[in-house]
């Protein structure tokens, strides 16, 4: 509810549902379930005379102290996103990855550097914030397009490190030692050139893959996704009990053959969102 009110406007006609409360509608009941996506994210779970359907949306099952954790819910076919349908994608501990970051932001301290680390505006950039506070007290500074919904998290009791814009300083100050969060948008911009000698990282499943970040020109690669991986995506499956399977975004078909060649009915939904994790 907060997202979508900071997304459409005070305005917009919103009606929310909490968790597990069913709404009926025509000849079938409706409910939502955690995706641990991002914060209200949500599977949508459909009971009427073709069975039980569940539809998952975006999800991951690694813990995210931003957001519920994803709960399995248990049905006759399941509809499962597929960013990340392939063997190769398989995440590390969280924890792991928030500990590398804060090592890189006090290497670039000690050199003199800006660490700037590009993520998403939603979910990513205030989980970042979040993991990071179980580890450091500093505070972070973000672009400006990312304060709203940072403010949104905070609002709706999320707790982060604290945060400042990364506005024009005085002259004679400079962001060296400073980590700031800035949005993939603000790269090769004339905001950036006010960040002085920098080293540059990308906070995203897509790092996974080596050439990904040599073909992007980051500094660093961080993998830490709001995606299921490989492994989490197969015991979805299982945990969902599901008869039927059917993929949807990303390496969808991929993913529909494994589970037809594990004997597992299953098939491809297309979309029209195809691709990178945004």
């Amino acid at each position: 509810m907060p997202v979508l009110r900071r997304r459409l406007g005070h305005e917009a006609a919103i009606e929310s549902l909490p968790y597990g409360n069913a709404l009926t509608l025509g000849s079938v009941q409706v409910s939502f379930h955690p995706a641990g996506h991002v914060l209200g994210a949500a599977q949508i779970r459909i009971e009427g005379p073709e069975g039980i359907w569940v539809v998952s949306g975006d999800y991951k099952r690694d813990p995210d102290p931003t957001c519920a954790p994803f709960e399995p819910v248990p049905c006759d076919v399941f509809i499962t996103e597929c960013t990340f349908g392939l063997p190769i994608y398989r995440w590390d501990p969280p924890a792991d990855v928030i500990a590398d970051i804060v090592g890189w932001w006090d290497q670039n301290r000690d050199a003199g550097r800006t660490s700037v680390l590009f993520c998403y505006t939603l979910g990513k950039a205030q989980r970042l914030l979040a993991e990071l506070a179980s580890l450091t007290d500093r505070p972070v500074l973000a672009h400006g397009m990312m304060l709203g919904m940072i403010d949104t998290y905070r609002e709706a009791g999320v707790a982060m490190l604290p945060v400042k814009p990364a506005t024009e300083r005085p002259r004679g100050t400079s962001y060296a030692g400073e980590l700031v969060l800035a949005p993939l948008s603000a790269r090769g911009t004339p905001w950036m050139r006010r960040l002085g000698d920098l080293s540059d990282g990308f906070a995203s499943g897509l790092m996974r893959v080596r050439g990904v970040r040599r073909q992007r020109g980051y500094d660093r690669g961080f993998v830490l996704s709001d995606h299921a991986d490989w492994p989490a995506l197969l015991r979805t499956v299982t945990d969902s009990g599901a008869g039927r399977v059917l993929t949807t975004h990303g390496f969808a078909e991929p993913f529909a053959r494994h589970l037809s060649e594990a004997g597992i009915e299953s098939g491809v939904i297309r979309t029209a969102w195809e691709g990178d994790e945004d």
